[in-house]
């Protein structure tokens, strides 16, 4: 399972539940987020939020794509961001978590490292313009939202949360091989 969360504080605020941006480019992730690296793999211990009593899955990851944009002199930039939110993501129980169950939960991340790099190419693509930045880019990123939005639906739907192999293994493959795709997309640290 998944939280998802979409970051576009120079525009709105557009916070959306379910299986799961300022004007300056940013630094690194805040202290209480851990921006997604590729040497930089999620642990249990990263993990920090507890659940509810009603839930009933083994763990959950809450991440979000960060994107700030901006205008200075007519010239459009944005930086986009996946992070992970240790305080909102958690495991039952990690010394019995296994760590196929990390893996799941690891592609989960990888998956919104993915919709970043995709959102990333689009900017660079699409020519917005700074006078009549609406509603391209609030299309374009509602866009983003839901493909991300359907994709880990779709991945934990297919995989069983992570409890069929076979399939797990080929989301584990296709990710990886779609973000080697995008690696010009990958975010500088």
């Amino acid at each position: 399972m998944h939280f998802f969360s979409f970051l576009l504080p120079l525009l709105a605020w557009l916070p959306a539940q379910g299986p799961a941006g300022q004007t300056a480019p940013a630094a690194a992730a805040p202290a209480d987020k851990i921006a997604w690296t590729a040497n930089r793999p999620l642990a249990w211990a990263d993990f920090k939020g507890r659940p509810l009593p009603a839930d009933q899955l083994a763990a959950l990851t809450s991440a979000t794509i960060d994107v700030q944009v901006g205008c200075q002199d007519y010239v459009f930039s944005s930086q986009v961001k996946a992070v992970f939110i240790p305080s909102e993501s958690w495991v039952r129980d990690a010394k019995k978590a296994s760590p196929g169950l990390l893996r799941h939960e690891q592609l989960h991340f990888d998956i919104t490292e993915l919709h970043a790099r995709m959102l990333r190419q689009k900017l660079t693509i699409v020519k917005l313009d700074c006078e009549h930045l609406q509603p391209a880019f609030k299309n374009l990123s509602n866009a983003a939202f839901s493909a991300w939005k359907r994709e880990e639906a779709r991945y934990d739907s297919e995989t069983n949360n992570g409890l069929n192999e076979a399939k797990q293994k080929f989301w584990e493959t296709q990710v990886q091989q779609r973000l080697a795709l995008l690696d010009k997309f990958a975010a500088v640290p």
